[in-house]
C-alpha cells in the first residue's frame, strides 16, 4: 500500500514548485445547451444482412477502382509518427498478434487522501504525468523473434460454415502472404481461388508456362507466360452443407507485391477496429503507418480513410444498442444489489403513445455502498463531475466520502446530459432520498466553485456546511497572480485553525499585496479556512481529492457505451474492496494504519511540551515560540481546535496525558480520546457489504436448453470424414481430399452408386440421342 499521508506536523507549512496548470473557471454558465441522447427502451435497429453470394471479381475491382488508380502513383514514404502517441491506449489484443504491447503494473493502493498537501492529484498533476511517461515508455510496441506477421493457413479438409468466411479466410492469407489472389469459380457449390502474382522467368518452356497469342501492329505474336502454381478449390454438397477445401497447392513460385487487390478498406476496417476502439482520436497517418509496417504493403490515404468511418459507425452502432438494453441491466444491477437504487430520467414525449423514450440522466446508489457508508461514521461527501469522452457528449456525477483511514469511499454514481443546476438538483435530490437527509441537514459537502452546483447545494440543502477546494480557489487567483508567494499565502490563510491566527495571516497577506487579499476576502471564509469549519464532518480536508482520484480510476471506462461505462465502475468498485479487506488483514489494530501513524508522529513531538495542571479538569500545556494552549479534557478539546476538527488527539492533549499519567490512580487510556470513527472495527463494518456482478446473459428458458442440447448431439462428430474422407498426395505437391467411400449421385436419375457419365438409365426411362 502506497500511503500518501506523511510525518505529522501541524506547524508544517506546504512546500513545493509552485506552477499549476489552468483550473477551472470561477463559475461556469449552468445553460448549457442539453445534449440529444438516442432512444433506450425500444429501439429498433435496422439489420445488413450480406447476402448468401459474393459479387464477382468484377464488381470487387470496380469498388475499389479509385483506390487502385490513386496507388500506381503513390510513393510510399516513411511518416514521422511517433507509435507511443497512439500505442498509449491500445488494448494487447489489438490486431497483428506478432505486435506486443507491454503494459506497466500499476501498484495496488487504498486512495489514501493527504489532507496537509496541496497538490491534487487530478489527471494534470505532476504525479499522473510521471506516471503516464512511464507508461507510455512501458508501451512501446515490440516485435515478435521471428519479426514476420504470422500467416493464414490452410489445410485439406478444412470445413468453413459459409463462403463468405471462406473468402474472408483467403483475402486474410493474400494480405499476410502479399500476393495477389483471384476467385476463378464462385458459384454456388464451387468457390476456386488461384494466384497470378508476376513470375520470374530464367528458361523457357519451364513448367507452368503457356502459350499465348496477342497482336501488334496486325501481326500475331506468341509469347511464354509463366504462371504461379498456388491455388485452393472448395466445394459442398449441396446448397445447405457447409464448406470443405478439396484441393490446394500451397507453393508459391510468384514473387511478392505491396499492391494488393484483397487490401479493400473492409478488410481494412477488421483489422484496425480494436486499435479505433481503444483510441477514437488516433489520427490517420497514424494508421497508415502501422499497417503499412504491420504487413509490408501499400494503402492510400482514401482506404484509410473510409476503413476507420467504418470503425467509427460500427462503434457508434454499440453505443446505441446498449440504451435498448439499459432497463434489463438495472433489473439484473438491483437484483444482485439488494437496496439498490437505480432511477433513469428521460426526456418529455409530444406524443404519449410513442412506445420509446429519450434518455436523460441515470442515477446509481449500490445498496452495499449505501450501508458501508453510514457505518463509516463522517459525514463528509465531495461532489465532481467528469467528461464522457463517447459519441454522445455527457458528464459522470459522482459523490465520494472518505473512510475511517483516510481513504475514498465513492458513494453514489450517475451520467447526465451536462453539468448544471438543473441535473445536480437532480443527482442532489435522489442522494437526500437514500440517505435520508432533509433540508435541515447538517452533512458537509466540498466541491469546486461551479455555479450550477453551487446553486442547486444553496436551493436544496441550504444549511449544510459546503466547503470549495482551496486548489480551485488557487486556479482562479492564479490568472491575476502567478507567482509562488501567493499561493503560500493562501495555503497559510486556510491551514490556520483559530480565527486570531486566521486574521493575523490575512493581515500578512494584504501588507503583501493588498489587491490579491481584498479579492480573497470577497469569498467567506467559512467555505475555504479550517478556523471557520465546524468539527461535525471530523475533517480538516481543504482538497476536493478524493472525487479527482476517482475520476482518474474510472477514466477508461468513460469513453465505453453506456452500460460498458456503468460496469466499468461497479468493477472498480468491487476490486476496490478487495484491496481493502487485503490491507485490513494486515493491520494490527485498535486504530487503522493512518491514524495509527499520525499518532504516533503526534506523539514524539508531545514530548517538547509541559503541561501544567489547574486543579480541575483543564491543563496549560506550553511549548517552544510561545506555542500555548489549554486542554478541556472533559469536553475533549484543545484551544487550538485540530483535536476537535479531526478527531485525533493533538499534541497538547498527548503532552496532557503524559502529565496525567504520573498520578498512580488515574485510568488513562489514549484510544478513548480518539473519535470512534478511526477505529479498526468501524473500518471493517463499512467494507463487510459486498458489491455483486451483474449477469450478462440472459436466462435462457427450459424449451430453449433442450433446443440446444438436441443440436449439439446432432452435430456431434461431424467432422471430414462425414464429407468425404482423408487427405491424398499427389506427387506434384498438390493436396486434394479423397472421394473414397463416398456414395455418388447421379445428377440424370438421381440415384446413388454411380454418376452422369457412366448412367445407363438406372432411375427410369432416358431419353436417347
Amino acid at each position: 500500500m502506497e500511503n500518501l499521508i506523511g510525518s505529522d506536523d501541524d506547524n508544517a507549512e506546504y512546500e513545493g514548485d509552485g506552477e499549476y496548470e489552468e483550473g477551472n473557471q470561477e463559475y461556469e454558465e449552468d445553460d448549457e445547451s442539453q445534449e440529444s441522447y438516442p432512444n433506450f427502451e425500444e429501439y429498433d435497429e435496422s439489420e445488413n444482412s450480406d447476402p448468401e453470394y459474393e459479387e464477382d471479381e468484377r464488381q470487387i475491382e470496380d469498388e475499389d477502382h479509385m483506390d487502385d488508380i490513386m496507388d500506381v502513383d503513390n510513393n510510399i514514404q516513411d511518416v514521422d509518427v511517433d507509435m507511443g502517441d497512439f500505442t498509449l491506449n491500445v488494448e494487447s489484443d489489438v490486431e497483428g498478434s506478432c505486435i506486443n504491447v507491454v503494459h506497466g503494473h500499476e501498484p495496488e493502493d487504498m486512495e489514501v487522501i493527504n489532507n496537509e498537501e496541496f497538490e491534487s492529484l487530478d489527471e494534470g498533476s505532476d504525479q499522473d504525468r510521471e506516471r503516464r511517461a512511464l507508461i507510455k515508455n512501458l508501451r512501446k510496441e515490440k516485435r515478435c523473434s521471428l519479426g514476420v506477421v504470422h500467416k493464414q493457413s490452410f489445410l485439406v479438409g478444412d470445413k468453413f460454415n459459409s463462403k463468405k468466411e471462406l473468402k474472408e479466410a483467403i483475402d486474410l492469407h493474400a494480405l499476410e502472404s502479399r500476393r495477389n489472389l483471384f476467385f476463378k469459380k464462385n458459384d454456388n457449390v464451387r468457390l476456386r481461388a488461384q494466384c497470378r502474382g508476376v513470375v520470374p522467368v530464367t528458361n523457357k518452356g519451364q513448367v507452368g508456362s503457356q502459350a499465348t497469342t496477342s497482336k501488334r501492329k496486325g501481326k500475331e505474336l506468341k509469347t511464354q507466360k509463366v504462371t504461379c502454381g498456388w491455388y485452393i478449390h472448395a466445394s459442398r454438397s449441396n446448397p445447405k452443407s457447409d464448406w470443405f477445401i478439396r484441393t490446394l497447392n500451397q507453393t508459391y513460385t510468384c514473387l511478392q507485391t505491396r499492391k494488393l487487390r484483397a487490401c479493400t478498406a473492409s478488410l481494412i476496417n477488421k483489422k484496425i477496429f480494436d486499435q479505433v476502439e481503444a483510441n477514437p482520436d488516433i489520427p490517420l497517418r497514424a494508421i497508415q503507418y502501422h499497417f503499412q509496417k504491420t504487413y509490408q504493403v501499400g494503402v492510400s490515404m482514401d482506404k484509410v480513410f473510409r476503413a476507420k468511418d467504418k470503425v467509427r459507425k460500427h462503434i457508434t452502432g454499440d453505443y446505441t444498442k446498449q440504451y435498448e438494453l439499459l432497463r434489463d441491466y438495472v433489473l439484473e444491477l438491483q437484483a444482485t444489489n439488494p437496496d439498490t437504487t437505480v432511477k433513469i430520467d428521460v426526456c418529455s414525449e409530444p406524443n404519449p403513445d410513442s412506445p420509446t423514450r429519450q434518455f436523460r440522466r441515470i442515477y446509481v446508489c449500490l445498496g452495499p455502498l449505501k450501508k458501508g457508508f453510514k457505518a463509516c461514521l463522517r459525514d463528509l461527501l465531495g461532489f465532481d463531475g467528469a467528461f464522457m469522452k463517447g459519441p454522445f457528449p455527457g458528464q459522470v456525477l459522482s459523490a465520494v466520502g472518505l473512510d475511517s483511514n483516510n481513504g475514498i469511499y465513492p458513494l453514489a454514481y450517475g451520467i447526465v446530459e451536462s453539468e448544471n443546476t438543473e441535473s445536480w438538483k437532480w443527482f442532489l435530490n435522489n442522494l437526500g432520498d437514500d440517505l435520508d437527509l432533509g433540508r435541515n441537514s447538517n452533512f458537509t459537502f466540498i466541491s469546486d466553485r461551479k455555479k450550477g452546483l453551487h446553486t442547486a447545494v444553496e436551493q436544496i440543502f441550504p444549511n449544510v456546511e459546503h466547503r470549495y477546494c482551496i486548489r480551485h480557489i488557487h486556479d482562479n487567483m492564479r490568472k491575476r497572480w502567478r507567482q509562488t508567494e501567493y499561493r503560500d499565502h493562501l495555503w497559510r490563510c486556510a491551514s490556520a485553525t483559530t480565527i486570531p491566527e486566521f486574521e493575523h495571516l490575512m493581515k500578512e497577506f494584504s501588507q503583501y499585496d493588498k489587491e490579491a487579499c481584498e479579492w480573497l476576502k470577497q469569498i467567506p471564509p467559512k467555505h475555504w479556512a479550517r478556523s471557520h469549519f465546524s468539527g461535525r464532518a471530523v475533517s480538516d480536508v481543504l482538497i476536493s481529492n478524493m472525487c479527482e482520484v476517482f475520476n482518474g480510476k474510472i477514466e477508461k471506462g468513460r469513453d465505453k457505451p453506456i452500460i460498458g461505462c456503468l460496469e466499468f465502475i461497479r468493477e472498480y468498485l468491487m476490486k476496490r474492496i478487495c484491496n481493502v479487506m487485503k490491507e485490513m488483514k494486515k493491520a494490527k489494530g485498535p486504530l487503522t494504519p493512518t491514524v495509527t501513524d499520525i499518532l504516533a508522529a503526534r506523539k514524539t513531538v508531545a514530548s517538547q511540551y509541559i503541561a501544567r495542571w489547574n486543579g480541575r479538569d483543564k491543563y496549560q500545556v506550553t511549548g517552544a515560540l510561545q506555542d500555548q494552549h489549554v486542554v478541556d479534557v472533559r469536553n475533549k478539546t484543545c484551544t487550538c481546535r485540530k483535536w476537535e476538527l479531526i478527531g485525533i488527539p493533538c499534541r497538547h492533549a498527548i503532552a496532557t496525558l503524559n502529565e496525567m499519567s504520573k498520578d498512580p490512580e488515574a485510568e488513562l487510556d489514549i484510544y478513548k480520546w480518539v473519535h470512534k470513527v478511526y477505529f479498526l472495527e468501524t473500518w471493517k463494518k463499512a467494507y463487510s457489504f459486498k458489491v455483486g456482478r451483474p449477469k450478462k446473459k440472459r436466462r435462457q428458458s427450459e424449451g430453449e436448453r433442450l433446443s440446444k442440447k438436441q443440436k449439439a448431439s446432432q452435430g456431434d462428430g461431424v467432422n471430414v470424414a462425414q464429407e468425404g474422407g482423408s487427405q491424398k498426395p499427389t506427387n506434384d505437391g498438390v493436396q486434394k481430399l479423397s472421394r473414397k467411400h463416398i456414395s455418388v449421385t447421379c445428377s440424370k436419375c438421381k440415384n446413388k452408386g454411380h454418376n452422369s457419365r457412366t448412367c445407363k438409365g438406372q432411375g427410369g426411362n432416358q431419353s436417347k440421342k
